[in-house]
């Protein structure tokens, strides 16, 4: 039977400095060399300090950390997943001594702890990718990261202004789960918000169990995205219909590691750290990372070892006739309704309804606040394509039917305008165009979040780079991508610039499409060859794809 008690490890490590030794720890950490410490790293910091990642002291020594990769524990012998490692910059690594204390600075620039360097090594990427994810991650073959190892004194938890009544330690919701008589507790970690199969999955199995509910949300730090938000206003509608004498909610920090089974294993710890006897997993089958040395299978050998119960949820569909959830069995499957959540956000973006089986009425009225319809949000038009392609032409063309139609504020953002406002400073090296782009992009991203057209019209030659841009600017409001294919020798015939002749004749080094590549589009929304439609066909075109895609009404 799995109930409340010890802690992984048997005992909850508390690495925060007594109040009597503070004042002097804090002059001392003046004179040591300073860390900052980016924001994942300050969440680790959090769960070591706190105890949630109890028995470890601090970060991983070499040993430990080639130990967890290969054999799936401490140097100790004690399971461990995954590995909780510093990672410096090699101008930090080589500053630092062994035997030295190392000052962690967050992103105000607080000391919050001291490092003890007790070890410092240089790992291959590609060797911990592969044993972590399967595969190389890094798609930089040999690339190698400069780790520190050591314990760890907290001087304080790093500092949160948002939901602070729901912020406890674990140490706080031991003492909660105590005072309260909770012995046998589910923890669901909502990473999501929770709709009404989700409910309905919960409490068939704390029924099942005969145990208490708590849902705990993981919130990445410095997120200041509306999403996270968003999240726990939902879950705190949806705490109005579980019951409330067995529920509770809390709020943890939380480093997202996509690495199948062992995530799910860390994950495991922390809950049982935190007070829980028994841990909700979703879709075990889902779970995309074969792992050799925690195989799946063997979730009850991993139960026994960690001291917590995992419970395989099963999908739940919704029954018409009955009005209820179902489990979802073979033989049923095709008279049940489902509503996946990409069906979800397509009815927001499409502005149609939800039904009412799905949700809450609470969280869907939150929901369609954070997911607008369509032709109410700004979106970014970034068109790409070599020097010459008529990219600026159709930008233009496009700017002035946008204006004409009124509906909302436009600025084209052209990639020569740009150059000479922005970032006159830069030269045409990949690194400094690297630089320009992001530069627009991030101008594009301000003019999306508040609503507005922002048109870019750059060359943006590099795949990886147009891609960081698209993943920002879709936190926002929408991203179309339009390639004008216009092929070279086109461009090169056009040359109004003279530019493809002095390249040709070595004049400009690295130049687009002669010394330099141009990674053609994979999965752009449009393609445009402006040698084949005049500028006005080529911008109805992009009018015609922003109203298919729900932008224009």
């Amino acid at each position: 039977m799995f109930e409340l008690n010890t802690p992984y490890g048997n005992h909850l490590c508390d690495l925060l400095v007594q109040p009597s030794e503070l004042e002097q720890l804090k002059q001392e950490a003046l004179t040591y060399p300073v860390l900052d410490l980016s924001a994942k790293q300050i969440e680790d910091i959090e769960l070591l300090l706190s105890g949630a990642f109890s028995p470890l002291t601090g970060f991983m020594g070499q040993k430990d950390y080639e130990s967890v990769l290969t054999k799936g524990c401490l140097s100790s012998g004690e399971m461990w997943p995954v590995p909780i490692v510093l990672s410096v910059s090699e101008k930090i690594s080589e500053s630092v001594a062994t035997s030295q204390q190392l000052a962690l600075r967050d992103l105000e620039g607080e000391i919050i702890a001291l490092l003890m360097v007790e070890d410092q090594w240089t790992a291959d990427l590609k060797n911990e990718s592969m044993h972590l994810f399967g595969k190389d991650t890094a798609n930089k073959s040999g690339q190698r990261v400069h780790y520190l190892g050591g314990p760890v004194k907290g001087l304080t938890l790093p500092h949160h202004h948002d939901f602070r009544t729901l912020r406890r330690s674990p140490i706080e919701v031991r003492q909660l789960f105590k005072k309260i008589g909770w012995s046998r507790v589910i923890a669901y970690s909502a990473e999501k918000p929770m709709h009404k199969a989700e409910v309905v999955q919960c409490n068939q199995l704390s029924q099942e169990q005969e145990a208490n509910l708590f849902v705990h949300a993981g919130l990445k730090l410095n997120d200041n995205s509306a999403e996270q938000f968003m999240r726990v206003r939902c879950l705190n509608h949806v705490l109005e219909y579980l019951p409330q004498a067995t529920t509770q909610f809390s709020i943890y920090p939380y480093t997202e590691r996509k690495m199948g089974i062992r995530s799910v294993l860390l994950d495991a710890i922390i809950q049982k750290n935190y007070g829980c006897s028994h841990m909700i997993i979703d879709n075990v089958s889902a779970i995309s990372a074969r792992d050799k040395v925690f195989p799946v299978e063997n979730l009850s050998k991993y139960e026994d070892i960690i001291g917590i119960k995992l419970l395989q949820s099963k999908p739940v569909a919704y029954n018409s006739k009955a009005d209820s959830f179902d489990v979802v069995t073979e033989s049923n499957k095709n008279n049940l309704e489902t509503l996946s959540e990409q069906e979800m956000l397509e009815r927001f973006r499409r502005d149609t309804s939800i039904p009412n089986w799905y949700s809450f009425p609470e969280v869907i009225q939150e929901l369609k606040r954070f997911y607008p319809p369509a032709h109410k949000l700004g979106f970014t038009i970034f068109f790409t394509g070599l020097s010459g392609a008529g990219k600026s032409t159709v930008a233009n063309a496009l700017l002035i039917k946008l204006k004409e139609m009124g509906t909302r504020s436009v600025t084209l953002l052209d990639g020569d305008v740009v150059r000479k406002n922005l970032s006159s400073e830069l030269g045409f090296s990949k690194e400094h165009r690297n630089i320009n782009i992001e530069r627009i992009g991030y101008v594009a991203s301000e003019i999306t979040k508040h609503g507005g057209i922002a048109i870019c019209a750059p060359i943006a030659p590099y795949r990886e780079t147009r891609r960081k841009i698209r993943n920002v600017i879709q936190t926002y409001g929408g991203f179309i991508e339009v390639f004008v294919s216009t092929p070279l020798t086109v461009c090169e015939n056009r040359d109004r610039k003279g530019l493809y002749a002095k390249a040709r004749a070595g004049l400009i080094k690295e130049f687009t499409g002669i010394s330099d590549p141009y990674e053609e589009p994979e999965n752009a929304e449009l393609s445009i060859n402006t040698d084949e439609c005049s500028p006005d066909e080529a911008a109805q075109m992009v009018l015609l794809k922003l109203e298919s895609l729900g932008y224009l009404k």
